[in-house]
């Protein structure tokens, strides 16, 4: 199905076309006809497949339509990191090029004073779409720097990270100072029961949408090290010192392992960079910049940057820890390999972590190689596989009302790169299409 055939309206179209946009992804197909008839949304999808666009196209295009307060906060964006907020709120400039009367604002935490003033007096100015952060979020508006009881569109992105991240608590005293008649847009990689609970709450009838998970890029070369927690920065120095890798990411659960994989990296001379949440806004902006600029060989960092960061050329991911489930091990390793590249993924299999992994073996339905431990390692564990186990998923169940006029204060060009998935086709031609109903606020 292609956006030509919605209706996005045609300042939406524009943007899309200069941005070589044709086809879209299932997600955007099954949710984008939903968002514009005005309906709740829960979808169940992995980064990449394009989500990003499926609820920031039907927004911007209904708020371009007219009919929404030209003094209020039209809609708000929940990210559960600094970086998805940013990577958004690039999205929002290349989707918005053409929409004169729609402006924006990127709100999160970790920054200087200087931050805090701009969006301060974006937020007064009447920015239509605020992208924040929960904490940061509330932080403005217990200062009384925005009024959400005239919002038209509340969308929560990788709900089941911000509630993982222990950010229930400040989204539900969000939810409560929103409008009854307001539209809810739930995203989640994952559907366990705190994410259920959470749609009961907040959405109003929803439409479910899920998108299974799709399986690793063929072109991803997998294997593993079966070994005991010790024995996991001898792998690290086995790998590094038979070749001079570059452009690779190590994916550790916790903060302190980053630190101190970093520090047995730097002692072998490893050019590298770590990335967790102890960093301030402007260090992690810092080695993201040297990270893809080449500037930094290897990138060690929690799942932070697992999903929603835009790098194409990484050439290895390696696993320090498990990850808890597939969807984890899916978005962490599809960090490689992308752009028809070539890619390779280590996980390190501890003993307390082959239930997991074996689960992971369950969803790809392949057994991933075990590789020998390097010499003077000692033994490894035997490999223990876990019986089959069966998971229960959910429905959830809120709703809508709302108009502009800043212009958009990071007015950028239309990029040439498709955005968070989406798939670039041959160029378009607009078509007619009927004006949509005029909704009842």
């Amino acid at each position: 199905m292609t956006f030509e055939e919605t209706y996005l309206n045609d300042n939406i179209l524009d943007a899309l076309y200069d941005m070589h946009f044709e086809e879209m992804t299932p997600i955007q197909e099954q949710c984008i006809p939903k968002i514009l008839d005005g309906r709740d949304i829960i979808g169940v999808a992995q980064t990449g497949t394009g989500k990003t666009a499926a609820y920031l196209l039907p927004i911007l295009s209904m708020l371009d339509d007219g009919g929404y307060p030209k003094d209020a906060v039209n809609c708000i964006v929940m990210s559960p990191t600094r970086e998805l907020a940013q990577q958004i709120d690039q999205a929002m400039q290349g989707f918005g090029y053409y929409l004169d009367g729609i402006s924006s604002v990127a709100v999160y935490g970790g920054n200087d004073g200087n931050r805090f003033d701009v969006e301060t007096r974006g937020l007064k100015m009447g920015a239509d779409v605020v992208i924040a952060t929960p904490g940061r979020l509330l932080s403005h508006i217990r200062m009384g720097h925005l009024d959400l009881n005239r919002l038209s569109f509340f969308v929560l992105d990788e709900a089941d990270r911000m509630l993982d991240m222990g950010f229930s608590d400040d989204i539900l005293q969000i939810a409560k100072l929103l409008p009854a008649d307001h539209q809810t847009i739930m995203f989640s990689a994952t559907m366990p029961q705190k994410i259920q609970q959470l749609a009961r709450t907040l959405l109003n009838n929803p439409v479910e949408v899920k998108i299974a998970v799709s399986k690793p890029a063929e072109k991803i070369q997998q294997s593993a090290y079966l070994c005991y927690e010790p024995q996991k920065l001898g792998i690290i120095r086995h790998l590094f010192k038979a070749g001079e890798l570059e452009r690779v990411i190590i994916f550790s659960g916790k903060k302190d392992k980053v630190k101190d994989i970093t520090r047995e990296l730097t002692r072998i001379n490893i050019n590298c960079a770590p990335m967790h949440s102890d960093l301030t806004q402007a260090e992690r902006d810092d080695v993201m910049y040297r990270f893809k600029s080449g500037q930094v060989s290897v990138l060690v960092a929690t799942d932070i940057v697992a999903r929603g960061i835009d790098i194409d050329d990484i050439l290895m991911v390696i696993n320090y820890d498990v990850p808890h489930d597939a969807e984890d091990y899916v978005h962490r390793i599809g960090r490689t390999a992308r752009a028809q590249r070539d890619g390779v993924a280590i996980t390190f299999v501890s003993d307390k972590d082959m239930r997991s992994f074996s689960e992971i073996e369950r969803f790809l339905e392949r057994d991933i190689p075990k590789n020998p431990l390097p010499e003077g390692l000692g033994e490894a564990p035997e490999y223990q596989k876990s019986s089959p186990h069966k998971s229960s998923r959910g429905r959830g169940g809120h709703s809508r009302s709302g108009k502009p006029r800043h212009r958009s204060q990071a007015k950028g060009k239309p990029q040439d790169k498709p955005q968070d998935g989406t798939q670039s086709k041959k160029p378009h031609r607009h078509k007619k299409r009927k004006p949509k109903e005029k909704r009842e606020n």
